[in-house]
């Protein structure tokens, strides 16, 4: 999978797909792309990339309190729909 960063616009090739989808991990293993050959493997700061579109990466691959801060989560849970009690009860 590739990234970009923003700030520089290359291309990130993520190493490690499961520290980039886990919370927990602030950085993942990756190496730029440029030029034609290929640079020695990095660490990089998964806050500071982003998706080939332009659109930032999941807060949920980012933070892992991200359900607790979230605002529309927050809203959901307070919604009629959780907070109905099941009929004949």
């Amino acid at each position: 999978m590739f990234l970009k960063e923003p700030t520089t616009g290359h291309l990130v090739e993520v190493l490690d797909l499961q520290a980039l989808f886990d919370p927990f991990q602030a950085q993942i293993s990756g190496r730029y792309h440029v030029g034609e050959e290929l640079p020695e493997p990095a660490n990089f700061t998964k806050a500071d990339l982003g998706f080939l579109s332009g659109e930032r990466l999941p807060q949920c691959w980012l933070d892992p309190d991200y359900r607790e801060l979230h605002p529309a989560v927050r809203a959901d849970r307070n919604s009629p729909a959780h907070t109905r009690t099941p009929s004949g009860a």
